[in-house]
């Protein structure tokens, strides 16, 4: 294994990993890199800085800049594809022939690149991305913004056949893979990677439920909205709303009720740390695309999980959660499971699912086999 190399391309910079896609890539590195893998890391980088941590566990660590002019808007590429292109990055490719992973559609700007025509070329897909950024659309108030989506999603949906020249396309979820397999062979399901090891739900009660998220994205700055405005008041249980950028709308109707609190921008140890000690773990979405990380985080770590069907919908994750259509549900809901413990054979049904196929290191070796065929 001291030969094996592997180079990732990444969308971003995948530390700290404190959203959705960047703690794929994070985890996902670490646990290859714990099988022997010398993984050369090339991230584009727009707003993170370099990350020291990072070079504990990659062999080498690469930073591109990410090309954010509004020019590029008129490219017949996506925007969040043509910003991520990098010729100092293809040249450094070209020094070796290791297999190369590219994350998303995003990192995809090379993938057809006639120089890398000798190479394994493998793609983690994310999302369905033309889908997920539809429903961006569907979720943003303002028309320049909406705009931006639903061109986004139309030039994603095209730009997506480039997936035919990746020998293998790794889909985050059962549903996304029925996706790709319909249109590319060599699809197969890799569940994300995360943070948890092995199921830790900590026992006893907690006295607050907890939603989290990245609260500038309009997808979950509405789910924190509704939580507020049509679960929690009135309800008698306290919430934390705890994220980044949280909009000035729900920032007012936080104030104005008295058993939900904002904690904007905190560092992801205290996210976890406040969704382990909650004792439910609300998590609504409007859109289901790939598999939300913070569902796993809060199985792996929390007690209850009280979602709407769009949150587990298509994961098989649904068995473990309380599962609510309506606010009056997920209000009824919330009341009983804060006097009951997370124990018995909820708990070891749980351990069994999670621990079985959400393993880091059972995927990451099977992402290992697909280098040798």
């Amino acid at each position: 294994m001291a030969d094996r190399h592997l180079h990732i391309i990444s969308f971003d910079v995948p530390s700290p990993p404190d959203y959705g896609g960047v703690i794929d890539v994070y985890f996902k590195a670490k646990a290859l890199a714990a099988l022997g893998v010398r993984v050369h890391l090339h991230c584009f980088a727009y707003g993170r800085p370099p990350a020291a941590d990072l070079t504990g566990f990659c062999e080498a660590v690469h930073y591109y800049p990410r090309r954010t002019g509004k020019h590029q808007l008129l490219s017949s590429q996506p925007y969040v594809v043509i910003s991520r292109r990098s010729e100092e990055m293809m040249h450094r490719l070209q020094q070796d022939r290791h297999p190369i992973l590219f994350e998303g559609l995003h990192s995809c700007h090379n993938l057809g690149d006639p120089r890398l025509a000798e190479r394994k070329r493998m793609v983690r897909a994310h999302n369905v991305e033309h889908d997920y950024y539809a429903a961006l659309a569907k979720a943003e108030p303002g028309a320049f913004r909406r705009t931006y989506f639903l061109n986004e999603a139309r030039k994603l949906q095209r730009f997506e056949n480039v997936l035919s020249h990746a020998h293998h396309v790794l889909a985050i979820s059962p549903k996304d893979e029925r996706h790709f397999a319909a249109r590319h062979p060599h699809v197969l399901h890799i569940p994300a990677f995360h943070p948890g090891e092995w199921v830790e739900v900590p026992a006893g009660l907690g006295d607050f439920a907890l939603y989290h998220g990245a609260l500038g994205v309009p997808e979950n700055d509405r789910a924190a909205l509704f939580l507020v405005r049509e679960v929690f008041r009135d309800l008698g249980v306290k919430l934390i709303i705890a994220g980044s950028t949280p909009s000035d709308n729900l920032r007012r109707e936080v104030a104005r009720t008295p058993n939900v609190e904002l904690r904007a921008d905190i560092p992801t140890e205290e996210i976890h740390r406040l969704v382990r000690t909650a004792q439910v773990n609300v998590l609504p979405t409007f859109q289901a695309t790939g598999i939300k990380l913070k569902l796993l985080l809060c199985l792996f770590t929390g007690r209850h999980v009280v979602c709407t069907p769009r949150m587990v919908e298509g994961t098989g994750l649904g068995d473990l959660c309380h599962i609510h259509r309506d606010a009056q549900s997920m209000r009824l809901s919330i009341l009983a499971n804060m006097a009951r413990p997370v124990e018995g054979a909820a708990l070891e049904a749980r351990q069994r699912i999670l621990e079985e196929r959400f393993s880091n290191r059972r995927n990451a070796q099977r992402i290992l086999a697909l280098l040798d065929r």
